[in-house]
């Protein structure tokens, strides 16, 4: 086990290394080139030398914000019936489908999100392309249920009994039970669930970038009724399969710069999750 632990430290810091190189050298060129402008263009253009960072951020944040509207009331929906309403042998059978949607392969929800969610959904009501940022959030959205599910369901069930039936004793409802008992109780595991979720469709490629049409990069927007790209699916956009992507000469370690940009999201959430998970966490 401490062998375990040891290569995984290893192999993360290995990554962060890899990561940390190109992206000095692509720092370092934009000095030498007194390019620093390009990082504000309008649109992220990589090959033309073009890098907006506002772009690929905007873009991230609004699948975001999307997939957690959908995700987080609907996973904690779900959480809430399955530990606190749903009999034991509705549990056994839904608990196991639930965690089996989670292993639907992103690529299949990104034509989903592009041949359904997009006409039958997003286009019904609003006037915008087929690909477009709204119906990848939504796609995303919908890969990140399973995740919010599981993970509350599993912290609202660690909630002792006891507490249930104190307030069942005083007088207390199910539901007033399930708002003032449960949910507070369960405090740190439904955040460190909401942590994971945010960062699975920070990190989602697949569905962006098949069913957000910014494949060829994108110009910077606010509307999520319009086309656009988030950092993972302008990485896979970029390098085209290849290890050398063709363009401007810093178009290749861009990608790496990229990369760096989202680990340290990435961690800043885990952190945050960390510090608020320990400071609120009960222990029964």
């Amino acid at each position: 086990m401490l062998v375990s632990a040891v290569v995984s430290v290893v192999i993360s810091a290995l990554i962060l290394v890899s990561l940390l190189g190109e992206t000095f050298t692509f720092v370092k060129g934009l000095a030498e080139t007194g390019t620093w402008s390009s990082l504000w263009a309008d649109g992220w253009f990589p090959r033309r030398g073009q890098y907006s960072v506002a772009t690929l951020l905007m873009g991230s944040l609004i699948v975001t914000l999307v997939a957690m509207a959908v995700a987080i009331p609907l996973g904690l929906a779900g959480a809430v019936y399955l530990s606190e309403y749903a009999r034991p042998s509705v549990r056994r059978l839904l608990k196991p489908a639930l965690e089996t949607l989670a292993g639907i392969p992103s690529v299949v929800l990104g034509v989903f999100a592009l041949t359904f969610i997009s006409p039958e959904v997003v286009q019904r009501f609003f006037e915008a392309p087929q690909a477009n940022l709204a119906a990848a959030g939504l796609g995303v959205g919908i890969l990140t249920i399973p995740l919010v599910a599981s993970v509350s369901e599993d912290a609202m069930r660690s909630v002792p009994a006891a507490l249930r039936e104190a307030s069942y004793g005083l007088g207390a409802r199910k539901a007033t039970t399930c708002v003032r008992v449960v949910l507070p109780a369960a405090l740190s595991g439904l955040v460190a669930a909401l942590i994971l979720a945010v960062s699975r469709a920070l990190g989602e490629t697949m569905v962006v970038a098949i069913a957000a049409g910014g494949s060829a990069g994108a110009l910077f927007t606010a509307d999520p009724l319009r086309p656009g790209t988030t950092m993972t699916a302008a990485m896979i956009a970029q390098a085209g399969g290849t290890d050398q992507v063709k363009g401007d000469a810093l178009t290749f370690q861009s990608l790496f710069f990229v990369g760096t940009l989202l680990f340290g999201i990435t961690l800043s959430l885990n952190l945050v999750a960390g510090r608020f998970v320990r400071r609120f966490r009960n222990v029964y």
